[in-house]
Parts: C-alpha cells; sequence; structure tokens
C-alpha cells in the first residue's frame, strides 16, 4: 500500500470490509462508492455482508435522526450476522456547509452562557444530563466537541466519518473516543477516499494492549505503608488537579441511554493517567484505569493506584502485581506504554544525594503524565519536544493500543536529553495528535515526583492547553525564547464555516 504524498504505516494489513448502508442521501452514496471503489484497489477485500473473518463494518446514519440502541450496529452487528467477535464500526454521516456551520454556532453561542441553559443542549436521543457532558466537552475543545459527543450518542457508534458537502463532499472530518476531529480535504476525490480508507485501515491494523496479567505475590501491606511513592502520587493528582491538567470524567449514561452499553463498550472513561518509578518495588506505580470505575485523578486514593512490573512477553498487556489490604484494579490503558518506554532508555545511579536510596540503578526516567492536552509552547533551554514517526500525524491511533505504545516508544527513544542523562534539560514531551500529550521527568535531587513537570508549568517552560493539534505540527522560535506550536493541517482552512472562532491554532502561537 502506498500514497503519493504522505510516509506509510510499516504494519498496515489487509482488511476486510463490509458495506452496510443506513438512511442514504446523494453525498453518503457517492462516498461509498469512492470508499468502495479505494477500498478494492490496494487488495482489500469488500465482502457482501459482515461475516466470521469481517475485520470493519461501514454504515450509515442521518443527522439528527438518533437512532435507537436495539438497531444500532455497535450493540446488534454480531447478534444480526451472528459473529463471534465484534467488527470495528465507522458510521458516515452528511451535512451541508449550512448545517454545519448553523450547530457549530449554535453551540459556540450556548457555551458561552453562564450557568449554561440546559434547553440549549436537549436533542433528540440524549440522556437528561447529557447537556453536563456537552457543556464540558465544549468547553475543553470548542463547540466541534460538543458536536462530536452529540452524534455519537444520537448515532450510538464511536467513530464517525462527517461528510460535508452537497452531492459531492468538500472534505470530511474524522472523529473518534477522544475527541480527535481532523479535517481531510476532499477537492481531490481520488487522494480524499484514499486517506479515509487509510485512517480505517489504521484503526483495524493495531490492537489493544489492554489484558493485563497479575504476578508474582502480593505486595504485603507493611511494605506499601512503609513507601514513599504512594503519597507523592497523591500530592502529584492535588497538583496537577490544580493546574487543571486533568480533564473531566465521560460517562456514558450522561449522554444516552443504552441498557446494552457495557457490552459494547465501557461505561465511563477517564482521561489521563500518571506512573511514577518506585526503585523499592523496581516497578511503576501508576494510576488505574478509568473503565474500571470512576477515578477522579486530581484526588486519588491508594485504591487508585496499581503497580506495573513489567509488559507481557506476548505484548498483550502489562504485568502487575497486588497488594495486600487495598482495592486491585488494574492499571491505566496505557501501562504499556510508560513501560516500553523505558526498554531503550539507559539507566542511572542515584548518587548520594538521594540519602536512602543513593546507590540504586532506576530508569532515566523517573515519572511520566498521559493527558489530553495540547502543549502550545516550551523553553527548549530546560525541554525537548520529540517527534513521533512521520505516519502518526498522518494516520493517527488509538489510546491503548500496541501502535500507540510502539510510537511512543520511538520518540522517546530518540530524546537526545533522556539519552544522555547529564543533558540538563528534566523534562521531554510528544504531542499525541488528536489525543493528547505525554510528559516524562528526570530524577532531580530535592524534588518529589511529578514535582518538577508541574514547577516548569508553573514558570512557563512547559504551556499547557485545553485544545489539542489535530495534525502535523512544528514548534518555531519565538520572540520570547521559547518555542511555539504551528499547526501545518489546520481546521478545514478553506471551507465556507471555517472562522476564527472555529478554527485553532492557523498560525504560530495565534489561538482561534
Amino acid at each position: 500500500m502506498e500514497t503519493a504524498a504522505k510516509p506509510i504505516h510499516s504494519w498496515w494489513r489487509r482488511v476486510r470490509s463490509a458495506f452496510q448502508p443506513g438512511p442514504l442521501n446523494p453525498l453518503l452514496e457517492e462516498a461509498i462508492e469512492g470508499l468502495t471503489e479505494r477500498f478494492r484497489l490496494p487488495g482489500h477485500e469488500v465482502q457482501a455482508r459482515p461475516g466470521r473473518d469481517t475485520d470493519l463494518i461501514i454504515t450509515t446514519a442521518a443527522f439528527g435522526r438518533p437512532l435507537s440502541w436495539r438497531e444500532a450496529l455497535l450493540f446488534t452487528a454480531r447478534r444480526r450476522w451472528r459473529l463471534r467477535h465484534t467488527p470495528t464500526l465507522f458510521t458516515l454521516l452528511a451535512m451541508t456547509p449550512a448545517e454545519l456551520g448553523e450547530i457549530l454556532a449554535h453551540f459556540e453561542q450556548a457555551l458561552t452562557k453562564e450557568p449554561p441553559d440546559p434547553a440549549d443542549f436537549d436533542f433528540p436521543g440524549l440522556a437528561a444530563r447529557a447537556f453536563h457532558t456537552l457543556v464540558e466537552q465544549g468547553r475543553r475543545g470548542g463547540p466541534i466537541l460538543s458536536l462530536i459527543r452529540l452524534l455519537q450518542a444520537q448515532t450510538k457508534c464511536i467513530r464517525l466519518v462527517l461528510l460535508v458537502g452537497e452531492e459531492r463532499p468538500l472534505g470530511a472530518y474524522v472523529f473518534d473516543l477522544v475527541g480527535s476531529h481532523p479535517w481531510i480535504d476532499g477537492r481531490d476525490p481520488s487522494s480524499f477516499y484514499q486517506d479515509l480508507v487509510l485512517r480505517m485501515v489504521t484503526s483495524v491494523s493495531t490492537f489493544e494492549v489492554t489484558q493485563h496479567r497479575v504476578v508474582g505475590d502480593p505486595i504485603p501491606h507493611w511494605q506499601w505503608k512503609a513507601l514513599a511513592t504512594p503519597e507523592a502520587m497523591r500530592r502529584a493528582s492535588r497538583e496537577l488537579g490544580k493546574r487543571n491538567f486533568f480533564t473531566e470524567m465521560v460517562r456514558i449514561k450522561d449522554l444516552v441511554r443504552a441498557p446494552a452499553v457495557d457490552d459494547a463498550i465501557k461505561s465511563q472513561y477517564s482521561e489521563g493517567c500518571f506512573a511514577t518509578w518506585d526503585p523499592y518495588l523496581a516497578a511503576l506505580v501508576a494510576t488505574i484505569t478509568g473503565s474500571a470505575r470512576p477515578v477522579e485523578k486530581e484526588d486519588i486514593t491508594d485504591d487508585d493506584l496499581a503497580v506495573i512490573v513489567g509488559v507481557r512477553p506476548d505484548g498483550l498487556g502489562a504485568e502487575v502485581r497486588e497488594v495486600e489490604g487495598k482495592r486491585n484494579d488494574p492499571p491505566s490503558s496505557e501501562a504499556v506504554e510508560m513501560m516500553e518506554m523505558d526498554r531503550t532508555l539507559p539507566t542511572v545511579e542515584l548518587g548520594k544525594e538521594w540519602d536512602k536510596l543513593a546507590g540504586l540503578r532506576v530508569p532515566v526516567t523517573r515519572s511520566k503524565l498521559h493527558g489530553h492536552r495540547g502543549v502550545i509552547a516550551y523553553d527548549p533551554r530546560y525541554v525537548e519536544h520529540v517527534h513521533l514517526d512521520p505516519p502518526y500525524y498522518d494516520y493517527p491511533v488509538s489510546c491503548a493500543t500496541e501502535a500507540q505504545a510502539r510510537a511512543i516508544k520511538a520518540a522517546f527513544g530518540r530524546a537526545e536529553a533522556l539519552q544522555n542523562p547529564a543533558d540538563p534539560r528534566q523534562v521531554v514531551f510528544t504531542v499525541l495528535p488528536g489525543h493528547g500529550v505525554v510528559i516524562v521527568e528526570k530524577w532531580v535531587p530535592g524534588k518529589v515526583p511529578f514535582q518538577v513537570i508541574w514547577e516548569y508549568m508553573d514558570a512557563g517552560y512547559l504551556e499547557i492547553v485545553a485544545r489539542v493539534p489535530q495534525g502535523r505540527l512544528s514548534f518555531v522560535p519565538a520572540e520570547d525564547g521559547r518555542r511555539r506550536l504551528r499547526c501545518l493541517d489546520p481546521l478545514a482552512p478553506l471551507a465556507p464555516w471555517f472562522t476564527p472562532k472555529t478554527g485553532w491554532f492557523t498560525l504560530a502561537g495565534e489561538e482561534g
């Protein structure tokens, strides 16, 4: 598989897809024809109906017409076609530029009201408390994120392609669980449909690494209580919470009523996780997964912590040790990426300034922070930015996947500040397009875990913002000596609904 202008993933595979349209209009019919043609060109298989080896189902829905969970393929595909697995599902939607402009303007105005008016967020097919989620998401990511959650709730589908046009698409947005919304230009139909196909292939070609496994004997309760790390994690939770790093948990039941939701998707997901190395345990102490139960990352307890000691030999998840006397839920879905990144990095021996820890060998990365936030600027004297491999900016991957863990491992493996522990830069980060940021800190005497990170935030050495770049990016020199974000793929820059209010980061450091 090749693209003319964009780098490709080496791990893409042949995909078997089945088109099962719902409501149609000329724009959706044209899109199905274009996608079908492009799926066949690289050697993928297009099936007449879903079967035991189907990887991907593509359906359609009508904007503004909520789908019952009894009809939604997310809940019914396995039963309808007697499948033993659940294929990845994409739903195509169509809107005219006028319709999109109208709904974005509606959300834009509604989000400015204080307090928000629930009537502004009263749409068919939503739960009574949906307005709270639409407001929180919109204030974090702008009107487009409120729209994403509305469409996901009405279609009962997580992965959406929103086609914008009349009879032919001007372009499309691609939406996912974390609220990613890259814009795909539709002026060249061949490259447009190829891009959409390859984004779908990307989502199918990787796999989740969340099959965590308990190993070894439980950590004795007395030993856990003697560690300084749990209290350090609790303090970091509060300090990062004060700085609004963690975004509010999304609860599916607040968006939509669907009794079968647990069979198709977790009841909630929390955004953000963090971990720090404990030298006595020789393990990462990390936050647990929010899909297991609600977790308030800005005010955690010991029951919200897990101990990661390795990665399963088959790579399907992390290896964890339980702790006597406390609840033991699995770690965050990013457990593998947090553990894996150390494999290509050096270790360091802690000096005498570390008192009781002196002489212990530890990974060069002390603490790791993953969140659904963006970085608008950083000071290169103190902080290093590392890029992902090029394909991840055009064809991004989702959280909890093997591909994301691989991408993060490779990016941090190139960090000069980590490969050379004597490098004076103490913090390194990478941006996950459409997703968020991963930040790590080194060992600094006199600092508790994550203290370097939050102090750099306070000093402006690392400036965190709510919105996340959606594609290719760079950081360019600014007058204050820092480097400021420049997005190379602005949102829908030529479309009639694109205004300074709905756009974002069209130039270096200029926020719409």
